[in-house]
């Protein structure tokens, strides 16, 4: 019975966690969204802020977070047509776990490359 228990408490946990990571997950999502964030609107603002980020997957990634109601698409009707992008309110929900992400990631680096200045420096060789 306590298999039985364990085994359903599990599958409660793992559907949701499953479903966040079939919206979000990716190499690019989550990226994008930050970069919305910061204020980047346009399409080539965004392919800018993103190193290596293709036009094509762009607009992909772009598509399928709009699909999935994380960003709005506006058309302006100018001369040339202008399209922005914008973060949804509940792109929004996911600030909480981007910081999360954030703060593991920092730790992480820390406890794989010890010190922050080797961290560092390691950023800094990898920029130049």
């Amino acid at each position: 019975m306590e298999k039985q228990d364990n085994h359903k408490t599990c599958l409660q946990i793992l559907k949701p966690v499953r479903d966040t990571l079939d919206v979000i997950s990716g190499k690019w999502k989550l990226l994008i969204i930050i970069s919305l964030n910061a204020g980047n609107k346009r399409f080539t603002e965004i392919e800018r802020s993103i190193p290596k980020l293709t036009s094509k997957v762009l607009a992909k990634e772009l598509k399928e977070l709009e699909q999935n109601g994380l960003l709005e698409r506006i058309v302006k009707d100018t001369y040339p047509v202008c399209i922005e992008y914008y973060p949804t309110a509940h792109a929004e929900t996911l600030t909480s776990v981007v910081e999360s992400l954030k703060d593991w990631g920092e730790n992480h680096r820390k406890h794989i490359f010890g010190s922050p200045s080797v961290v560092e420096n390691e950023e800094r060789s990898k920029i130049l």
